[in-house]
Parts: C-alpha cells; sequence; structure tokens
C-alpha cells in the first residue's frame, strides 16, 4: 500500500503553455529530497483537462523516468468517458506508472450504479492498481461511502481519495471496505484529522509548497501522534486555506514558481494568479518557513 503524503504534482510550463520538462525534472528531484513518499503525475492539479493525450501521458512517462523507482508514480487517468479513462489508463501501465488516480467522471452526473460500472469496466480492462477520486465540489458527482465499499471487491481497485472533507467518511468507508484498502485524503484543511481517524495518507496540493513539513505531519497522525501533527499542521494552516484563494492549480503554481523552482506558466482558461492575492500567498508560505 502507497501510505503517506502523495503530491499532486503541478505541471511546470513556460508563459506561452508549452511543458517545460527541465522543470518537472527539477520538481521531481525537489520532492524525493524533501521526503515526499510518491507523486500523481498529471492530477487535476496537474492540469490534466487542458492537456492533449499525447502530452497527458508524456508527463506520465516523464514523471516515471525522473523518479527511477525512488518513489513510487501514481497516474492521474480519469476522465468523463469510460473508453478515454480506459484508454489514459492502459498508456499509464504501458510507461510503468505503479497505480492510476481516476477522478469520478464529471459534467455528466452518472447514477452510483454508473460509476461502478465505469470503474469495474477500467479495472477489468486494465490490470494496474487504481485509486478511486472522489471530489464532488469540482465534478457535482459524489460516489457514495457504499459505492466505494461495492467497488473495493475489485482485486484491482486498492484505494479512494476522498476530498468531501467529510471527516465521518473515513470510519463508513473503512467499516465498507476492510484494513487493505487505502483511503486517502482529498482536503488538505483536513488531512491531519482523516489520518488520525485513521486515514493512509493524503494526496496533497499543499505538499508541492512544504512537502517536508507536510510529510511529517502525516506521519505523526498516521501514528497517532496527536501534538506532534498539530504543533506541524500549525504551521501549515494559512497555506491549507490560500493555496485555495483562488481556483487550484492557481495559487499553488504561482507559490511553486516563487521558490524558483518552475517558470509562469500556466493554460488558459487560468489564468496567473491576481497580484492582489500575491501577499496572502506570500504570507502564508512564510508560516511554513519555504520563504
Amino acid at each position: 500500500m502507497i501510505q503517506g503524503s502523495i503530491v499532486a504534482l503541478v505541471t511546470p510550463m513556460y508563459e506561452n503553455g508549452a511543458i517545460d520538462k527541465e522543470s518537472l525534472k527539477k520538481l521531481v528531484e525537489f520532492h524525493i529530497g524533501q521526503g515526499t513518499d510518491a507523486l500523481v503525475a498529471v492530477g487535476t492539479s496537474g492540469e490534466s483537462a487542458t492537456l492533449n493525450e499525447d502530452e497527458h501521458c508524456d508527463i506520465i512517462k516523464c514523471v516515471v523516468d525522473y523518479a527511477g523507482g525512488r518513489i513510487p508514480v501514481i497516474a492521474g487517468t480519469g476522465a468523463n468517458s469510460t473508453t478515454e479513462a480506459t484508454a489514459l489508463t492502459l498508456k499509464a501501465k504501458q510507461v510503468g506508472a505503479d497505480a492510476c488516480l481516476l477522478v469520478t467522471p464529471y459534467y455528466n452526473k452518472p447514477t452510483q450504479e454508473g460509476l461502478f460500472l465505469h470503474y469495474k469496466a477500467i479495472a477489468e480492462a486494465v490490470d494496474i492498481p487504481q485509486i478511486l477520486y472522489n471530489v464532488p465540489g469540482r465534478t457535482a458527482c459524489d460516489m457514495l461511502p457504499e459505492t466505494v465499499g461495492r467497488l473495493s471487491h475489485i482485486s484491482n481497485i486498492v484505494g479512494v481519495k476522498e476530498a468531501t472533507g467529510e471527516l465521518s467518511r473515513v470510519k463508513q468507508i473503512r467499516n465498507l471496505t476492510g484494513p487493505d484498502f487505502a483511503i486517502y485524503s482529498g482536503d488538505d484543511a483536513t488531512s491531519r484529522e482523516f489520518c488520525l481517524l485513521g486515514g493512509n495518507g493524503t494526496i496533497t496540493v499543499t505538499g508541492n509548497v512544504a512537502p517536508r513539513l507536510v510529510h511529517e505531519m502525516i506521519l505523526a497522525a498516521m501514528a497517532g501522534n496527536k501534538e506532534a501533527a498539530l504543533a506541524i499542521d500549525a504551521k501549515l494552516n494559512a497555506l491549507h486555506k490560500n493555496l485555495f484563494i483562488q481556483s487550484n492549480p492557481i495559487p499553488v503554481k504561482w507559490a511553486v514558481a516563487e521558490m524558483g523552482l518552475m517558470g509562469k506558466g500556466i493554460r488558459l482558461p487560468l489564468t496567473w494568479l491576481t497580484e492582489d492575492c500575491f501577499e496572502a500567498v506570500r504570507d502564508a508560505m512564510r508560516q511554513a518557513e519555504v520563504l
């Protein structure tokens, strides 16, 4: 089981929107050096929605190659088309990803049965560990714990990223799945409590900016060390909030650029962080001692 602090890696770009592979390699090395436990390549924080299929698969391959087996790489391969998600998942397997993260289909609002059949079809088509991803605030589709429980009986569906922020779901999902099924927080602001309740880690945006602190906080929480986790999280609270001052990944890409790890590139319809938000993000970075 992949556990701990799993960073939902941003995708570095030049100002014209082209992929910046040199900075991508630098980010992978940065996270390995900072103790990040695994990386998600081209998840939703990696701007998967604005990349074409060739770019999407090429970035996954690059991250796998740059990591070189030193930490696991989870490929973001979700889509609102089952055939598209299956194709992306197959390509991720072919380039050596350790697992795939599949966001619930967005916009078309499937039923719970539709969600079950969607994920079942992908799992049966591609023999690679697969992690479900529930983020109804972005997809307008809430995958209920009962559906997660049904899907957990499929052998290569190995976990779920639960991003509702509803802490009661940790126990619900655990009771419906079992101890070998990974339950990850997808909400930075509640990830400490999530892991204290038995979660297996976090798939984090904040970890792009303060990877060492997030790693240490999550390990403390998973070990049940409430005081240590709380003390570390106190330094991260402002980042948890201010990295969402505009739509993700706008603020986090600005912060990573501010750290000198990449340039100022993002793709339309996303735009660069507006100047009136700079100081709020800088202040959060200072509190986390990364500036």
